[in-house]
């Protein structure tokens, strides 16, 4: 299946109200899945492809559950404050790459739409926004490690 035609189902997603789209042509089937947000994420099955020979660092670390001592804790055992969880499952980045730093650090302000975290999910990198204006009082996943979907990434007081 062509990048164009991926393209324009993109565009009919978007245009309309529907929610998923799959198509099938052949062995080749693509499915399109709007995000709680509005945005798309594609997933296209592909043959597996062999190991390269050195796989690419993965992102560093952030600080992982590092909430200030005097942080309240809620009855799930989460700092007090809003949870943004993950939209899907794949692997959370919390910079653009393995050498810049992380897009949020405890302690920093944040405001609606700055990027919390990246998901990769079938080789396409989705940016996690915040939904809300606050201070993060917790980074909860480990760069570089896989999240499932509804997982707690982050804790915004």
């Amino acid at each position: 299946m062509d990048l164009r035609k991926i393209k324009k189902l993109i565009d009919l997603l978007e245009e309309s109200n529907l929610a998923e789209i799959e198509i099938k042509e052949g062995e080749e089937s693509v499915r399109l899945s709007r995000v709680p947000k509005g945005g798309v994420v594609a997933s296209m099955p592909v043959a597996p492809a062999p190991a390269p020979a050195s796989a690419p660092a993965a992102p560093a670390a952030a600080p992982s559950a590092a909430a200030a001592p005097a942080a309240a804790k809620s009855d799930d055992g989460l700092p007090e404050g809003e949870v943004v969880r993950s939209p899907m499952v794949g692997t959370f980045y919390a910079s653009p790459n393995p050498d810049a730093p992380p897009f949020v650090k405890v302690g920093q302000q944040v405001k609606v739409g700055d990027t919390l975290g990246i998901i990769e999910a079938m080789k396409m990198f989705n940016p996690i926004e915040s939904e809300l204006a606050g201070t993060v009082v917790a980074v909860l996943a480990d760069a570089g490690q896989p999240v499932e979907f509804d997982q707690p990434l982050f804790v915004i007081g």
